[in-house]
């Protein structure tokens, strides 16, 4: 009798874990299906020769990178076309679908398209040709109010928030991918367009090759400066050590150096020992866009700071914490008065006076480039909002990270560096290398996240979205006056997002929940 009982309860567990693992597999099989009906209709539907721009209405009759595009054009800036090409190759690494890699390869494609003769990539690609992109900046770009780095035509190549240093990243990894020495020659080209553009001290200029022709006031032309903001200098450097760990040549150990050099540098001297996020020739923090006044920052010090830890992780040269301590000193010394704070949401003004550590406000007034104009002041009320303020900084948080590395040797802290210990041993290749450094793998969402998203697919196979932003059409009246064609925003600034029931198809929304179905398909063993 007990044996029979026995027996039925193991023979009800089992058809249950069947049900189960049934269950589950015809999830895993649903969350690959969808997530190949989803990227078909953006390769197929949305794509321009392979490339994509930020938003688009839901009829594609209208576009948006970081302003309105042409249907010809493509957007290099994040979140465009390189973001994209990672996704596909996460979406190739766990699912080993062709048709992926093939999406990939179209970007890699666009992107050798758009490549500069010098090397480098300009914020979009304009598949009409330069009298067409040309057309654009005398139109959209020249009136988008606030957005200065698009108001004038340079035609060289920017390193703004990592344009060049993305683009030849993704080539550095759809060329390690199969080793396919068709991306070669560009990535290569790349590579030596930013060690070329490298100034001797070891930072980089926003833009190069320089132009000198600033068209904004009587302020030289800061796209030469050297500069921090948007990741010029780290993202460069990053991706340099990318090379050196994937292709081992050293002649990247040079400007790795020079470039981590910078960061001691450019630190400024007690009391004051921050950074500014760009500087001139004389090392000094300089003005930049018509709200970037010459100022330290807290938030590029705090940047900097956890950048340097990095920098003793990768060498054991304690050089590079020796002043962290000066760092956190005058951190603690600009934090907001408590009743500034907003309530614990801030810590930190964003600028800070050199020299009298007063705090800085940048200020705007007007409507478009022709009647509109910037300013900085020590006042706080009506704050320029698109830039912002004030800022939250973990200082203890950096505070521990410091102690973290300070108490370890030399030896200790390189235990895991990709300068010291690069080398590849027990038969792993270089390409394993990206695996886990473009898109770390999260945690395995659960059946209810993978359903949801699931659901939101149209019968299209489309993530639309709603209560996007967007960029005024470009204009002019009868009587000559053009439009702003920057995104709709506040007098402050503020973008302001559309409140009808509009949809778009937007590659933020995309990603995220490719990212989802992705990080659900590359662990089934956690579900089993």
């Amino acid at each position: 009798m007990t044996r029979s009982i026995t027996v039925l309860f193991l023979a009800f567990f089992s058809l249950i874990f069947t049900s189960t693992a049934m269950g589950q597999n015809t999830q895993l099989s649903n969350a690959k299906q969808k997530m190949l009906d989803a990227t078909k209709f953006m390769v197929e539907k949305v794509s321009t020769n392979g490339g994509y721009v930020g938003l688009y209405l839901e009829d594609l009759s209208r576009r948006w990178g970081e302003l309105e595009a042409y249907k010809t054009m493509i957007w290099v800036q994040n979140p465009g076309t390189v973001d994209m090409g990672h996704v596909f190759l996460d979406a190739y690494k766990v699912t080993k679908d062709e048709y992926y890699y093939k999406a990939a390869e179209k970007v890699a494609g666009a992107l050798i398209f758009g490549q500069q003769d010098s090397g480098g990539w300009n914020y979009m690609i304009d598949f009409a040709g330069d009298a067409s992109n040309r057309n654009w900046y005398n139109t959209i770009g020249k009136n988008a109010w606030g957005f200065e780095e698009h108001n004038h035509y340079y035609g060289n190549a920017t390193f703004d928030d990592e344009v060049t240093s993305q683009a030849a990243r993704f080539l550095l990894r759809m060329y390690l991918e199969k080793l396919d020495v068709s991306f070669k020659p560009s990535l290569d080209k790349a590579i030596n367009f930013i060690i070329q553009a490298q100034y001797p001290l070891g930072g980089w200029p926003q833009r190069y090759p320089l132009k000198h022709d600033y068209p904004h006031g009587d302020y030289e032309d800061y796209t030469s400066f050297y500069t921090y903001n948007d990741d010029v200098i780290l993202g460069n450097l990053n991706f340099l050590i990318d090379c050196y760990v994937t292709l081992g040549e050293k002649r990247f150990l040079d400007p790795i150096q020079r470039a981590m050099n910078f960061f001691i540098i450019s630190q400024q001297g007690n009391p004051q020992a921050g950074w500014g996020q760009q500087y001139d020739m004389d090392l000094k923090p300089a003005h930049a866009r018509s709200y970037e006044p010459p100022a330290l920052l807290p938030g590029q010090t705090f940047r900097n700071s956890m950048s340097l830890i990095s920098f003793y992780e990768y060498t054991g040269d304690r050089k590079f914490i020796a002043r962290i301590p000066d760092a956190i000193k005058w951190l603690e010394s600009i934090q907001l008065p408590k009743s500034e704070t907003a309530d614990g949401r801030y810590t930190h003004p964003v600028f800070a006076e050199i020299g009298s550590n007063k705090q800085l406000y940048a200020h705007r007034t007007g409507t478009g480039v022709n009647n509109g104009r910037y300013w900085w002041d020590y006042n706080s009320e009506n704050p320029l909002l698109h830039y912002g303020a004030k800022t939250k900084l973990n200082m203890d948080q950096l505070k521990d990270e410091y102690a973290r590395v300070n108490a370890l040797s030399p030896a200790e802290v390189t235990r895991n560096s990709p300068i010291k210990n690069r080398m590849f041993t027990g038969g792993e290749l270089p390409q394993r290398y990206f695996d886990g450094r473009i898109n770390p793998p999260a945690a395995t969402p659960d059946e209810s996240a993978v359903k949801a998203v699931i659901a939101k697919l149209d019968n299209q196979n489309r993530w639309l979205t709603r209560h996007e932003w967007a960029s005024r059409p470009y204009s002019v009246t009868a009587g000559g006056e053009e439009s702003n064609t920057a995104r709709d925003s506040d007098a402050g600034g503020r973008a302001i997002m559309d409140a009808s029931d509009q949809q778009y198809i937007s590659l933020r929304e995309y990603m995220k929940n490719m990212n989802v179905l992705i990080n659900y398909v590359r662990q089934p063993q956690q579900r089993n």
